[in-house]
């Protein structure tokens, strides 16, 4: 066996084992607060968006939003909370709206930048955040699939003044933490306070 198969063998043995690790502490991390959150399977199932290709007028929340932020093209994301459970996660809900007099392409940089979440179709695994504090950035989590824990399946296109109603939930930030820098591909970071 050549050297540049051992190497492959290797990274793809460590890969498997990170992604049991990742799924055993989500696993064993679980809260209770299953009732008050949408599991993820229900809420990619549907995209968050009506099924007439390009969503409907939608109310992700009737609170005052945490930070609206005007991206390319016309689009606008809504961030309408950051909540914390008591599993350790955070989740973070609110809308794209197309505020444009045009049909809006959905990128395909929001799904991230990883081949294998890539794989799984179209989803907003590129949202990161940014604790500046602590000095650490939080990915999507992923389940034992490597499908992301976000809005996924949703429609190519956002047609215009209609919503796509999204969620990701990532590993929450220490306690101590109390804002963290949303960032997503085409859109300035926005700045969120963590609930």
């Amino acid at each position: 066996m050549s050297m540049r198969h051992v190497r492959h063998l290797r990274r793809a043995g460590a890969a498997t084992l990170m992604a049991a690790a990742l799924a055993l502490t989500a696993t064993a991390c679980g809260g209770d607060d299953a009732k008050d959150q949408p599991s993820a399977s229900a809420s990619s199932q549907g995209g968050g968006q009506d099924q007439d290709n390009g969503g409907g007028n939608s109310d992700a929340g009737a609170s005052e939003p945490l930070a609206t932020v005007h991206g390319d093209g016309g689009i606008d994301m809504v961030i309408q909370d950051a909540k914390r459970d008591s599993g350790g996660f955070l989740t973070v809900n609110g809308e794209f709206k197309n505020t444009s007099g045009t049909s809006f392409t959905t990128p395909v940089q929001w799904s991230g930048q990883e081949t294998d979440v890539k794989a799984t179709g179209p989803s907003l695994a590129g949202m990161t955040l940014v604790d500046s504090k602590g000095k650490k950035r939080y990915y999507v989590l992923r389940d034992t699939d490597n499908r992301p824990l976000t809005t996924s399946d949703y429609a190519s296109s956002i047609e215009a003044g209609k919503s796509l109603v999204f969620f990701a939930q990532f590993p929450a930030p220490p306690e101590s933490t109390t804002s963290v820098d949303l960032q997503f591909p085409g859109f300035p970071n926005a700045t969120i306070e963590i609930s």
